[in-house]
């Protein structure tokens, strides 16, 4: 990268989401791009080098350490992990007897997962939940900043991310209008524009944080606790789920095997299997999706859930 006022050229290592954001914008198709990354890296960068001068164009690169880790528009309107949690840490230690669970920032989002212990309830005796916030913030344009609902299962610490439409998920950061330039807005605009998205991160805790919509995700894991699994094939149930939800073969013998282990051969058991599955997961980002999974699971309707009961043997190998 050149420094147009001094000259200097600074020379920055690429990592793996910048190097797919300069692939999808040059529509160079990714298998190609890795294999010219990984089997001929001059090519990859005349490739790169001679497309770039031929659409010249102002982008956005956002860099940390050394490291070019995104390549974005420059029209992206950025909200920075520090700027979140300067608004969501004075609203979280507001919360009576509010705790954070766990958080984390990795390449790709920064994570904090909030307990609420006052909202407590038990799906059925001695399996006990609390309601809590999963707020979550993509530096590198992988997602809006959300704010969503978390159940924390106190019997094995799970906490599974409630995703669906019944419950929203929040996108409250501020959008990118098409052909909207920034750059000609006035320093309180933009100040103002800060301060209205504090008020509506600040709004949308409150709400999230709702006993309504906690007992409803309790009312749903009690009848995913009387859906039993009536297939004699459960790994072939458990496979095929994976095609429907997302996730891979070998993750679904992992989701199997706390399945088994855990003995609740119910619907409801198997969600848990999920989210009990993703803390074995050493990618952050991937064990939060896999929690999300496991909700997807609980409240799939009856109908998917009618033909993973009648999988057989001969469907999965059709």
């Amino acid at each position: 990268i050149k420094n147009e006022t001094t000259g200097e050229t600074l020379v920055l290592n690429i990592n793996e989401i910048a190097h797919n954001q300069i692939g999808t914008n040059l529509g160079i198709p990714a298998k190609y791009y890795d294999k010219m990354r990984t089997d001929n890296p001059e090519l990859l960068a005349q490739n790169v080098n001679s497309w770039f001068n031929k659409s010249p164009k102002t982008r956005m690169v956002r860099t940390l350490d050394g490291i070019t880790r995104a390549f974005l528009s420059d029209r992206y309107r950025r909200i920075d992990n520090y700027e979140i949690a300067q608004t969501v840490l004075p609203i979280i230690g507001n919360m009576p007897d509010a705790k954070i669970e766990s958080c984390e920032v990795t390449d790709e989002r920064m994570y904090l997962k909030v307990v609420n212990p006052r909202l407590t309830t038990e799906v059925v005796p001695g399996d006990i939940v609390q309601s809590g916030i999963l707020i979550t913030n993509s530096e590198v344009g992988l997602g809006s900043f959300t704010i969503m609902p978390l159940v924390y299962r106190l019997v094995c610490s799970n906490g599974m991310v409630v995703n669906d439409a019944k419950t929203r998920k929040y996108h409250v950061g501020r959008g990118n209008e098409a052909g909207e330039d920034f750059t000609i807005y006035s320093s309180e605009t933009l100040q103002a524009d800060d301060h209205a998205l504090q008020l509506k991160i600040q709004d949308t805790i409150k709400s999230v944080v709702d006993q309504t919509r906690f007992e409803r995700v309790v009312n749903l894991m009690r009848d995913a606790k009387n859906a039993k699994i009536t297939t004699a094939n459960i790994p072939a149930m458990v496979e095929l789920a994976g095609t429907d939800f997302g996730y891979s073969k070998q993750e679904g013998q992992g989701i199997l095997d706390y399945l088994i282990r855990g003995g609740d051969l119910s619907l409801y058991g198997f969600a848990n299997a999920t989210t009990r599955f993703a803390q074995d997961v050493d990618s952050y980002d991937r064990s939060t999706v896999l929690e999300s999974v496991g909700y997807s699971l609980m409240s799939m309707g009856n109908v998917k859930w009618n033909r993973l009961q009648n999988v057989s043997v001969g469907d999965m190998v059709a």
